[in-house]
């Protein structure tokens, strides 16, 4: 008995030195300083907050020359790019040839009824003309609610059945929600790197440019939209042109004809009505699109939906006089895969504030050429 007792005294001796030894080994709190000794410090350079950066930045590039006809035969060593002034390296070039990832909105608010009939047909259209043999397309609708009606898919009859079945719902127009939820469903498609080939991400509206109820903002959507490297293009639709086609025709001179959008006067710039065919470079617009970006608690009282392809690279089509719905579709889907698309790693990817991007084409005949491409984005300040 003597001998039992003696030997689990030892054992407990042995076990309460081992949990000794680990304590002091690993304590379960901080390490109180010595008397006269300072608390360690973290390294100098280690950052307090993670810093926001951008790894890509992607940009699409459409050139016309002076008939206004696309120009298909450029080179990367004919683009230069800047990036708040500085130089770029190109490090991925592609004229057309990417795959693209599209998500397609759809106003389906009650106010577009008469134009219902139209939309319903232009399912074919969005995946043989826009969408192409490798893309993959989503659809959104969108009134008083956020609905996503088909998911990423690269079946067309899909896409095409979606569009055909459109259901109207509320008076209401969520326009900048439908935007944001877009955006944010692209964000997750791969895109292009300098190792290997991605996905362009493309943004299809077909809607009035009318917001009613959004809680999110405009510039703040589009500065997602801008980081995330999406493409926004546009198929304004008219309802008062859709009821004009049931009554017979006004000859009468108007300032402002169904289908045009005047911008409201920029701070500090004098008044000037856009059109289809100068609205690429009207600088008022331009401006719009980065003050929207730059003040994203504002209300923008511009057409949102020119400010938002301006702002991105995109297009805005209105389908109004001669320009069918169809036929915006067709010319949106032509550029796209007319296009040149452009990458670069920014050099100053971690200096908040705006970026301006600046593509020029340094070639003999640059001078008869015009250049489309997105103006910049916009990195938030961290958070100190």
């Amino acid at each position: 008995m003597g001998r039992i007792v003696a030997a689990l005294l030892g054992l407990a001796l042995v076990l309460a030195l081992a949990s000794v030894s680990a304590l002091a080994q690993a304590p379960s709190g901080p390490l109180t300083p010595k008397p006269g000794a300072e608390a360690q410090q973290p390294p100098k350079d280690a950052p307090s907050k993670l810093k926001v950066r951008v790894s890509l930045v992607n940009t699409p590039v459409t050139v016309r020359n002076s008939r206004g006809e696309m120009v298909h035969d450029l080179e990367a060593k004919d683009f230069q790019v800047a990036d708040n002034g500085a130089p770029q390296q190109i490090s991925h070039f592609d004229l057309g040839g990417d795959p693209i990832s599209m998500v397609i909105l759809v106003e389906t608010s009650s106010r577009i009824a008469p134009l219902l009939p139209a939309m319903s047909k232009t399912g074919i259209l969005f995946t043989q003309t826009v969408m192409g043999s490798t893309g993959e397309a989503a659809v959104v609708g969108f009134n008083d609610s956020v609905d996503k009606l088909q998911d990423f898919t690269t079946n067309p009859d899909l896409i095409e059945g979606t569009i055909a079945r459109l259901k109207l719902g509320t008076s209401g127009s969520k326009l900048y929600d439908a935007i944001s939820a877009g955006v944010e469903m692209l964000t997750g498609r791969p895109q292009a790197t300098p190792e290997k080939p991605g996905r362009r991400r493309v943004l299809m509206i077909m809607s009035e440019a009318t917001d009613d109820g959004s809680s999110a903002k405009l510039g703040e959507v589009l500065r997602q939209a801008q980081l995330a490297n999406v493409t926004i293009y546009s198929v304004g639709l008219s309802t008062t042109n859709a009821e004009l086609r049931s009554k017979p025709k006004d000859t009468r001179p108007e300032m402002n004809p169904p289908g045009t959008f005047p911008l409201p006067p920029f701070p500090g710039s004098v008044q000037t009505p856009t059109s289809e065919e100068n609205r690429a470079g009207n600088i008022d617009l331009m401006a719009a699109a980065v003050w929207a970006v730059q003040h994203i608690h504002d209300a923008v009282k511009a057409n949102a939906l020119e400010v938002a392809t301006t702002a991105t690279g995109g297009a805005h089509l209105a389908a109004f006089k001669d320009r069918s719905i169809e036929k915006a579709i067709d010319e949106i889907g032509g550029e796209l895969h007319a296009q040149y698309t452009i990458s670069y790693t920014p050099t100053d990817a971690d200096v908040p504030g705006y970026h301006e991007i600046r593509v020029n084409v340094v070639r003999n005949d640059a001078k008869n050429l015009k250049i489309r491409a997105r103006p910049g984005y916009y990195l938030v300040p961290p958070e100190r």
